[in-house]
C-alpha cells in the first residue's frame, strides 16, 4: 500500500465527498485544510495527517488513520479517519440550534397561487 494519497481521492475514498471532482472543487475553494494550511486537490495525505473539511453535513476536524484510493463501504470508509471530540461537539450544537430554529419558522397554509409564484419567480430572477 502506498504511504500518500492525493488529497481529492482520499476524500472521495472516505465519503466526505460524492465525486473526485466535488473534493478537488472544495480544495479549490479553500475548504480543506492540511495540517492548518489550504491544501490543493494534488497534495498528498499521510497516516497521521489532521485535515479540517468543510461539507454541507457541517465542519469536520478529522486525523489521518489509513490511506485508501478506492471508495469502499460506509464501514470501510469511516474506518480512514477519526474525527475528534471538539468538532463532534460543534456539529452536534450546530444541528440542534438548527433544529431549534425550525420550531419558529413560519410554514404557508396553502401552496402559492398566481400571484405567489411571479413574485417568487421576480425574486429568483426568472421573469
Amino acid at each position: 500500500m502506498a504511504d500518500a494519497v492525493r488529497m481529492d481521492k482520499w476524500l472521495w475514498a472516505a465519503r466526505f465527498f460524492k465525486t473526485r471532482g466535488l473534493a478537488a472543487k472544495a480544495c479549490e475553494l479553500g475548504r480543506v485544510e492540511l495540517n492548518g494550511q489550504p491544501a490543493k486537490a494534488a497534495r498528498d495525505v499521510h497516516a497521521g495527517n489532521t485535515l479540517r473539511v468543510k461539507t454541507e453535513g457541517g465542519e469536520f476536524e478529522i486525523e489521518v488513520l489509513a490511506l485508501s484510493e478506492v471508495r469502499g463501504p460506509a464501514a470501510a470508509a469511516q474506518a480512514l479517519y477519526r474525527e475528534t471530540e471538539e468538532s463532534k461537539a460543534a456539529r452536534q450544537k450546530v444541528a440542534d440550534a438548527r433544529k431549534a430554529m425550525r420550531e419558529f419558522e413560519v410554514l404557508p397554509t396553502a401552496r402559492p397561487d398566481k400571484r405567489d409564484r411571479r413574485t417568487l419567480n421576480r425574486i429568483r430572477g426568472r421573469g
